[in-house]
């Protein structure tokens, strides 16, 4: 790690004035850094070695947030953010003024993000990310790395920068990194610090509702694995039921009789998570719950073999909240 606080940079040009040693990798926050963030910073130093270099952007876009969403009331802490990025290794922080990442007012040449952009996070949010791709194109031009990370519980998100960079030829690598969560669950979110504690209680549920959808999945995984060893008799039936009855986890009678490997069972047991939360005192109002393929985010089918995501969205009082988890059909143990 570095042992000087980094370079804090405002403007495109002091940034291409630094002499450049080793691969340079890019960590794009909208600041109020936290622990999810310094995973990323101290992800990207262990990748580009001590010889590279490691530029953290703080930019609060304006094309992302929608109309009556939270640009005004987004945190704003460089002070705090220097401190952080410091200590989990980055060179320098690339913080630009609005004017500097836009300079002659809104664009009017944007990234659109194509039907992928239009699913679940696009559906609710219509233009965001359009934005979003806008900005981490720009960014990516003026910070010019070799490598770009970003985190796994903005999946859309991910899958789309990936795309973007494929498709319009980018030239660098882009890294997910694994979401971080706190002790209890909840993954790592700069809006986190706007929940009361009664809402903090209520959002938990997302977390538990993904936990709920992995522990269906590895039930029939299990029992789809089982059912591949033991030969089609009553034996089997038998082998079948002590194996679905042994789970405590799980529902037996419904891991038993439900189909090996049902993206349906999945989505069912995350779902009886967040209707209990739905009644709870603060309640959780949700915006989506969805299985989908990482590729392009359609819904799956239960005939579905590979990667997928289980990902939910939904509004505890006034704020907003996102989370995610991958696994796969059709490999026992794959899911993460």
């Amino acid at each position: 790690m570095t042992s000087t606080p980094p370079a804090l940079l405002r403007t495109a040009d002091e940034l291409h004035a630094r002499v450049r040693h080793g691969r340079r990798a890019v960590v794009m926050t909208m600041g109020a850094l936290h622990t999810g963030h310094a995973t990323l910073i101290r992800t990207a130093r262990d990748l580009v070695g001590q010889d590279g270099e490691v530029v953290v952007t703080v930019f609060v876009n304006p094309l992302q947030f929608g109309a009556g969403e939270d640009l005004d009331r987004y945190p704003r802490t460089l002070d705090a953010d220097l401190e952080i990025a410091g200590r989990a290794g980055a060179d320098a922080v690339f913080a630009p003024a609005v004017d500097e990442v836009y300079p002659g007012g809104e664009p009017q040449v944007r990234v659109a993000a194509g039907p992928m952009g239009e699913r679940l996070e696009g559906a609710s949010r219509p233009g965001h990310f359009d934005g979003m791709l806008t900005v981490v194109a720009k960014l990516l031009h003026l910070t010019r790395p070799d490598l770009a990370l970003y985190g796994q519980k903005d999946a859309q998100q991910l899958a789309l920068i990936r795309r973007m960079v494929r498709d319009l030829n980018f030239g660098m690598e882009i890294v997910g990194v694994p979401t971080v969560r706190e002790e209890d669950g909840l993954a790592l979110s700069s809006r986190n610090r706007f929940l009361s504690t009664r809402e903090r209680r209520t959002a938990l549920a997302l977390s538990q509702a993904l936990f709920a959808g992995l522990d269906r999945h590895a039930a029939q995984e299990a029992l789809c694995a089982r059912a591949r060893e033991v030969p089609a008799t009553q034996a089997r039936a038998e082998a079948l039921s002590a194996l679905g009855e042994s789970r405590a986890a799980a529902d037996a009678h419904a891991v038993a009789t439900s189909a090996p490997g049902s993206a349906t069972a999945v989505r069912a047991a995350a779902r009886l998570v967040l209707d209990d939360a739905a009644r709870a005192d603060p309640p959780l109002e949700l915006d989506y719950l969805a299985l989908v393929d990482p590729s392009d985010f359609t819904e799956i089918g239960d005939d579905h073999t590979g990667e997928a995501v289980l990902a939910v969205a939904a509004r505890v009082g006034t704020t907003r909240l996102i989370d995610n988890v991958p696994l796969t059909f059709g490999t026992l143990g794959a899911a993460s």
